[in-house]
């Protein structure tokens, strides 16, 4: 890994523990064990370096997200292994963090909503209808509504503001708002592959 990748993957982790507003330029040098000196040879300052760490961190999630739907064997086994997913990132983020980009780093910010105006919501839009095609969800609803719906509850599951860290185990509330969305959206059929993936995997710790 060349020093500028190094760079950008030590901010992401120490932005994602500690939060972007906390995380310094120093703190990030020591973490590397090189000067500061070297992070600017490289970036002119914190928000460019905010700015491109999210950019990357949207990309490697959209990665994931279509690598994990291209290996799951239909729609509804694909929603509970993103949410599986989802759990993994969520314990490695620091509750703070959207609301540091939100009102510290406005650019970055704009990097969040691009990405959840374009990405996300497109991808939720696009699972739900698969799913109503292939008769896994029902057909009584509109895939735009639900997946803006779904985008908002993701978003403030992460807001400390909406369930602070001191009073919700945040882990616990996306996991129940998951749970509530999906059992809403399932056929019979589709419930059928839940409740058989669910307690195929019962006692997992991964499971939903």
């Amino acid at each position: 890994m060349d020093v500028r990748q190094s760079i950008i993957s030590t901010a992401q982790d120490l932005f994602m523990r500690f939060g972007f507003k906390r995380v310094t330029m120093d703190d990030i040098a020591r973490e590397l064990a090189v000067s500061k000196k070297t992070i600017y040879q490289f970036f002119k300052d914190k928000r460019e370096l905010v700015c491109l760490v999210t950019q990357c961190h949207f990309e490697d999630n959209e990665c994931q997200m279509e690598k994990l739907e291209a290996e799951s064997e239909n729609v509804v086994v694909f929603l509970i292994k993103a949410t599986q997913m989802m759990r993994g990132h969520l314990s490695k983020v620091n509750p703070g963090a959207l609301v540091d980009l939100q009102k510290h780093f406005p650019e970055g910010w704009k990097i969040f909503l691009r990405h959840k105006n374009e990405v996300i919501l497109k991808s939720i839009a696009n699972t739900l209808t698969r799913g109503q095609q292939e008769c896994y969800f029902r057909s009584n609803f509109s895939p735009e509504i639900l997946a803006t719906m779904r985008m908002e509850t993701i978003q403030a599951a992460l807001d400390e503001r909406v369930f602070p860290s001191q009073k919700f185990d945040r882990i616990e509330v996306n996991t129940q708002i998951m749970e509530h969305f999906i059992e809403g959206i399932l056929t019979e059929k589709g419930r059928k592959v839940y409740n058989d993936y669910l307690n195929q995997y019962t006692g997992d710790e991964n499971t939903i």
